[in-house]
């Protein structure tokens, strides 16, 4: 009897919008087995973030998402954005599609940027066999954009093996000389300005990681960060018509043009990207719509459409917050620490950081990531990390966040 064909397994689940869903451990959908894991990471990303790189890191990272995306054309595949890497999920007919993307990828990551993109293709079925399970559910942004949450522990599995050169050796993906297809990936916002003061990304995993435990754990902590903010956590999003600052020349535009050489180079592709974004800056000052670019509608879906919020096991926020809220969510997740009940890394910015994949503006089909600048979610798993191993027995994992 032929296997069932699982190609439309993510596409065809059931969505929800509520952030809080997270915590319904029982509504994630195991991933086939034949799907494969396709994971990266910049090798030594904080010592490219010491040397003032992290804008690069993140767009690399970026990158991976963008360049399996672009290969997979109607299939719907879950993703997530971890700032010095990603990962996307493949079934079996894209795992060559997608290994030769990351091979281009790893090549030109090395060629143009100077960063070693460490990448790996892990079959869900050998995170099973480890002990490690992995489910998704798909979160609802705005009609048709979808965030992936995980659930199970399959993905923090795949992230030490990336990271353990033995146990990455059977996975690995060498580079190849090739060109990706990153159309889409853009950079053109400045940093984000945060209306409170400080940008503040977290990282955060209950140390029981039984069904109840995390359940009590996620709705616990959600609700604490709201009380000590004041509200909702989607009212200090990291986007916002306050945060959003665009200049022309646009900064990023210069990795842009790296990575869309096009036909003629990318001194061209840097001219011609210098041209629409002179038209995207216009269109910014004057609030008037330029083809399919309405400004104000635009900022608006830009700023529902980010990854500020995030699960795969492990909890990962990007919070616009004062010095004062900052410090107080510190010390509340340090006491949870020092009771055992929680381990975390944090990371506080003068900015946060911006990184867009932008399909169709027309049909609103583009999603953001968003970081701390200065190192954000990579120095926040450094911190994690620390306090992790210093955890008697590890009891939260033994998987990097």
């Amino acid at each position: 009897m032929p296997a069932a064909n699982t190609e439309r397994f993510y596409g065809d689940l059931p969505p929800f919008s509520d952030f809080a869903g997270i915590a319904a451990l029982g509504d994630y959908h195991p991933v086939p087995d034949d799907w494969t894991v396709m994971i990266t990471d910049v090798v030594s990303s904080t010592r490219a973030i010491a040397e003032g790189r992290y804008k690069d890191v993140n767009f690399i990272g970026a990158a991976t998402i963008t360049a399996i995306l672009n290969i997979a054309r109607n299939v719907s595949l879950p993703f997530a954005f971890g700032g010095d890497g990603g990962l996307v999920l493949v079934p079996p007919r894209l795992v060559q599609p997608a290994r030769d993307a990351l091979a281009a990828l790893r090549k030109v990551s090395a060629d143009l940027f100077g960063l070693d993109l460490r990448a790996a293709a892990i079959p869900v079925a050998d995170l099973r066999v480890a002990g490690a399970e992995l489910a998704v559910r798909r979160f609802e942004l705005t009609r048709g954009n979808f965030l992936a949450m995980f659930s199970g522990g399959g993905i923090q599995l795949a992230e030490r093996w990336l990271k353990d050169a033995d146990a990455a050796a059977p996975y690995l993906i060498p580079p190849a000389d090739s060109a990706p297809d990153l159309d889409g990936l853009s950079c053109r916002w400045e940093k984000l300005v945060p209306r409170g003061g400080r940008m503040m990304a977290l990282i955060i995993r209950g140390t029981d990681q039984s069904e109840p435990a995390m359940r009590s754990d996620i709705a616990r902590t959600m609700q604490a960060i709201s009380d000590l903010i004041g509200g909702d956590p989607q009212q200090a999003a990291p986007v916002s018509d306050f945060s959003l600052r665009f200049r022309w020349p646009p900064s990023g535009i210069i990795n842009e043009a790296k990575l869309h050489p096009g036909r003629f180079g990318s001194g061209v592709a840097y001219l011609r990207l210098l041209g629409i974004s002179l038209l995207q800056w216009a269109s910014q000052v004057f609030n008037r719509k330029v083809g399919a670019y309405d400004p104000a509608i635009y900022r608006r879906q830009l700023a529902l459409n980010t990854d500020f919020r995030k699960f795969d096991g492990t909890l990962r926020l990007v919070l616009d917050v004062t010095e004062a809220q900052a410090s107080a969510i510190e010390d509340w997740l340090d006491g949870e620490y020092r009771a055992g009940r929680l381990v975390y890394g944090s990371h506080v910015a003068d900015h946060g950081l911006m990184t867009c994949l932008v399909f169709s503006l027309a049909a609103n089909q583009h999603v953001h990531f968003v970081d701390n600048a200065e190192g954000g979610f990579a120095l926040a798993a450094a911190a994690f990390k620390q306090r992790l191993d210093r955890l008697p027995g590890n009891r939260a994992g033994q998987g990097q966040s």
